[in-house]
């Protein structure tokens, strides 16, 4: 299972959201940079990167600093926010990310996203942001009436790489992971999931390592306020 820890990216700073509401930022630290920099010293190599300004606006604000952590840091970064075209997704591409993180596209436009997988396979992942077992977009903003289950099979003959299912009711909230929602949807979907949201101490990591069925774990919030120590979740690499 990779561990993936995350730094979400707004107006240049690495914040969290609450619930994924953008007026409950927290900023935790000014450098970005500086951020990835401290995750790769402590020997990880991979990092989940969000752009909430392009996921908001569907237009990157954050594009210098992505770079630099990509070009400087050498981690395996895994980009979502706002990435919504082909044109996108091929820049990112050259740029040196790894995995493409897709959501709003991938609901809104199917065929962009089949062409997507087509032209760099094994580099598209799609985000599944669930509330109340429906899914949203638009950087949470706009909720759909599209149920996660109903979607997710849909997926399956796109050749996605992996799925990024967050439960935004639980996203920095460290409440904890809904295993049985989770549970369900891997006994289900031939999709390698990544999991996201509610984690809120080492417990929850080892829970999931043991449960053996899951592609990733992100983690955000019990890092930034060190419910997590970073020393600690090393020795799960």
């Amino acid at each position: 299972m990779i561990i993936f820890p995350a730094i979400d990216l707004r107006d240049g700073k690495c914040v969290r959201l609450y619930k994924g509401d953008f007026s409950k930022t927290t900023i935790f630290n000014s450098s970005p940079f500086n951020q990835a920099i401290e995750f790769r010293k402590k020997g990880f190599s991979n990092l989940h990167l969000v752009d909430l300004d392009g996921a908001l606006k569907g237009k990157s604000k954050n594009k210098e600093v992505i770079i630099k952590i990509i070009k400087k840091t050498k981690l395996q970064v895994q980009l979502g926010g706002g990435i919504r075209t082909l044109k996108q997704i091929s820049f990112w591409i050259k740029n040196g990310v790894s995995t493409i993180v897709v959501g709003t596209m991938a609901i809104e436009n199917p065929k962009i996203l089949k062409k997507a997988c087509d032209l760099f396979p094994g580099r598209i992942a799609v985000a599944l942001d669930v509330r109340d077992n429906f899914l949203a977009i638009k950087g949470w903003v706009k909720q759909t009436k599209i149920k996660v289950m109903d979607f997710s099979k849909k997926l399956e003959d796109f050749g996605v790489s992996r799925i990024i299912y967050t439960d935004i009711n639980r996203d920095g909230t460290k409440t904890g992971v809904n295993f049985s929602q989770l549970k369900k949807i891997v006994s289900k979907i031939n999709i390698p999931l990544v999991v996201s949201g509610g984690i809120s101490n080492i417990t929850d990591i080892k829970k999931l390592l043991k449960e053996d069925c899951f592609d990733g774990v992100i983690i955000g919030k019990a890092i930034y306020d060190k419910s997590i120590s970073l020393n600690e979740l090393k020795k799960l690499i």
